[in-house]
């Protein structure tokens, strides 16, 4: 019976049976082969881990994006909102100031010294209206400026500072609105007296 040679592992490693060197160059070929796909399979590696880092910022964007779409497309109402409600509120105070400064230029120019005696009744009649238009105004332009006034801005201070309107009864504005007129009824008064000695004098 002839010998198998083909379970014997030593055909394999006696090299010197090979006298063309085939084998030896088919064995560096087979390293190279390997060493090239080693390296391939490194350079996949890293393009894996790269894709990998680009698909989670991908994603990191498209959350942190739609994120921010949301809010600011919620927060865009809410602020035009506040516009709205700011420029109502400036268009109050603007007309608020322009009632003021008007009223204040009427009270400043009342000279009561420079009325002549016939005029006075009339004169003292219009000043105490224009007192009263005052009085009203401001009374008024309380309701609008008190509840988003600080209680120490200078709005509120300028206001006669804790004034509250709303708080007081009407005891308490019929002892203000007595003091507030008490100069001018003294004024009147004095005017009626002067008014009648000229009449008597006559």
């Amino acid at each position: 019976m002839p010998s198998d040679h083909s379970n014997d592992p030593d055909q394999y490693l006696d090299l010197d049976d090979d006298p063309s060197g085939q084998l030896g160059e088919k064995v560096q070929q087979v390293r190279a082969e390997l060493e090239s796909l080693k390296q391939k399979q490194e350079e996949i590696e890293r393009e894996k881990l790269r894709l990998e880092e680009l698909k989670r910022r991908q994603d990191e964007l498209d959350a942190g994006r739609a994120e921010m779409l949301d809010k600011l497309t919620r927060s865009l109402v809410v602020v035009q909102r506040e516009v709205e409600e700011t420029q109502k509120r400036l268009e109050q105070l603007h007309a608020i100031y322009n009632s003021f400064t008007q009223h204040l230029r009427h009270l400043e120019a009342i000279n009561s010294r420079g009325w002549s005696n016939n005029d006075l009744p009339r004169e003292l009649s219009k000043a105490i209206s224009s007192v009263e238009d005052a009085r009203a105004e401001f009374i008024k332009a309380q309701a609008k400026i008190s509840p988003d006034s600080p209680v120490d801005s200078p709005a509120s201070l300028a206001l006669d500072g804790d004034y509250e309107y709303e708080e007081r009864g009407f005891a308490y504005w019929l002892k203000s609105g007595f003091a507030f007129t008490l100069p001018i009824q003294l004024l009147s008064v004095a005017g009626l007296v002067i008014w009648i000695w000229f009449s008597l004098a006559k």
